[in-house]
């Protein structure tokens, strides 16, 4: 019994700090949407449909800062 309190106490644990880091400002995300536009347009999308790609390049550099990821690319 205390083993399924121990995990229930980890993945409390983890989800909790994933909600510690804070929400990028819109205009930082339109920063980080521009130049990964730019790189799509000098060095491709890796295959990736453009806004797969641009997802996947904000959230990087979202993380690199210490930012929660976005669901979706903004508009």
């Amino acid at each position: 019994m205390k083993y399924i309190w121990l995990v229930a106490g980890l993945v409390f644990s983890a989800t909790t700090f994933a909600d510690e880091r804070p929400v990028a400002s819109k205009e930082l995300v339109l920063e980080y949407k521009a130049y990964c536009a730019e790189l799509a347009e000098d060095e491709g999308t890796d295959g990736l449909s453009l806004d797969d790609y641009l997802l996947s390049c904000i959230n990087e550099e979202l993380d690199i800062e210490g930012y929660q990821p976005v669901k979706s690319v903004p508009r």
